[in-house]
């Protein structure tokens, strides 16, 4: 493992603007309102040839018994728990808040190594700034500017010397799951079912989780990282432009993700939004599984699941090759068989075929089935060969490829499904103008074979 720096402070102070610029990311949503980050979010960081992974939290302030106050401050214990270095930022242009004294005196019982870092000095002369928060009874601090980069590299120089050795191999695969799905569905419950831990921020006030929070897991010897997300709204009711970031960075984790973990509310019904959702994950072509949560609070008999499925299924037809079942995170309800069907539609997201072995499929299947005419003139398919994985991705070289029905590029990815037993992933298959040079190779093949 690499080692871990977390960043702790009362809120407001460039807690997330620090971490993004240490991780040359927009990773952690950035806003003057207070409180924007309420969980702990992770990120790698490299600095002098030295790779550590850095932790931003939510502000901090001692002895708030508000709900989320409460939630944060077990955030941010478990991060100094987990963590070798600690950071403690201030604010250099608003000078020290009784908040801030109460976190030194809670850093004071810690043994590991605490840095305090004085943020928004933007040069040289604001230096002086610092020498009053030498009053907390602190024997160093550093000065930097989160913003504008100024004492960064400085600070990381220190910083990195510090730092512990990394542990064990960080070249292990790892499969990236986005946990998804409108507000309130449960993701964050999901998390902290899979982990054993209150791992995020959970409530029932929509929008608790902002920020995309990236959580590493190791389920039966193979390693995840689990990626909550925001709520994903409909665009008319998404007003603030934190939630609009939200909604941002939820879509970008289907990007980055290798499966889609798409939950929705059994208890309220599907809805059209979950749809679109599901469509959203669709358009990326990542992997996708549907889960049917709070389970354990719908009304059921013996025929209930078949029927919830198949209202699914009908609703999304698009995603017909993605498998679904019911869970409930509440009581962890199947919760583990979530990771074998993400290990088998993950097998085959990563699916590669040999080229002889595919132009024989497209082969037997034109054979069967010949395309339709094109201007009155023949298709011809000259030759196919897998691109890519992730999903896996075929280029089928011929005359016209304005001219193949979508109904007909519909029937070869069946076959291409059916052969090769690929019923859990997206198969994406582009039609392209053949060359002089494939038509060659094309020819002096199926010369070889006859």
């Amino acid at each position: 493992m690499k080692p871990v720096v977390a960043i702790i402070g009362r809120p407001n102070v460039g807690k997330s603007a620090f971490f993004n610029r240490i991780t040359k990311t927009k990773a952690a949503i950035v806003d003057d309102v207070p409180g924007v980050t309420r969980d702990r979010h992770y990120g790698e960081a490299r600095w002098d040839g030295i790779d550590f992974s850095i932790v931003d939290t939510g502000g901090l302030i001692v002895g708030d018994e508000d709900d989320f106050a409460v939630q944060i401050r077990y955030q941010v214990d478990q991060a100094v728990a987990d963590a070798d270095i600690i950071i403690q930022m201030f604010d250099g242009k608003h000078g020290i808040s009784p908040f801030d004294r109460d976190i030194v005196e809670m850093l004071r019982n810690v043994t590991k190594p605490v840095y305090y870092v004085v943020n928004k000095i933007d040069s040289e002369p604001q230096e002086n700034i610092i020498y009053e928060f030498y009053g907390l009874g602190l024997d160093k601090l550093y000065p930097v500017s989160s913003e504008h980069g100024y004492g960064v590299p400085d600070f990381l120089d220190i910083l990195t010397k510090d730092l512990p050795e990394s542990e064990g191999d960080e070249s292990q695969q790892t499969v990236r799951v986005a946990i998804v799905g409108r507000p309130n569905v449960g993701k964050s419950s999901l998390t902290n079912c899979i982990m054993g831990e209150n791992r995020v921020v959970v409530s029932d006030v929509p929008g608790t989780t902002r920020d995309p929070i990236d959580t590493l897991c190791h389920v039966n010897g193979k390693s995840y990282l689990l990626v909550d997300t925001a709520g994903i709204r409909r665009k008319g009711k998404v007003s603030k432009k934190i939630e609009k970031f939200s909604v941002i960075k939820a879509l970008q984790s289907l990007d980055r993700c290798d499966i889609a973990l798409i939950i929705i509310d059994a208890n309220e019904g599907i809805t059209e939004q979950d749809i679109s959702i599901a469509g959203y994950a669709d358009e990326r072509k990542c992997g996708c599984v549907m889960l049917l949560n709070k389970w354990d609070m719908v009304e059921k008999d013996s025929k209930t699941a078949k029927k919830y499925l198949e209202e699914l299924r009908m609703a999304s037809k698009f995603l017909n090759y993605a498998p679904a079942m019911t869970i409930s995170a509440k009581t962890g309800l199947r919760v583990p068989r979530i990771f074998t069907l993400v290990d088998e539609v993950y097998e085959q997201y990563c699916f590669r075929i040999g080229t002889g072995r595919l132009n024989r499929i497209i082969e037997k299947a034109t054979t069967r089935t010949e395309p339709s005419l094109h201007k009155g003139k023949r298709m011809k398919f000259y030759y196919a060969t897998q691109v890519s994985t992730k999903p896996p991705t075929f280029v089928c070289f011929v005359n016209y490829p304005d001219g193949v029905h979508f109904s007909y590029k519909r029937y070869l990815l069946n076959q291409i499904r059916e052969t090769e037993g690929l019923d859990k992933t997206p198969i994406r298959l582009y039609f392209r103008k053949r060359s002089g040079r494939l038509t060659e190779i094309f020819e002096e093949r199926k010369g070889k074979r006859k």
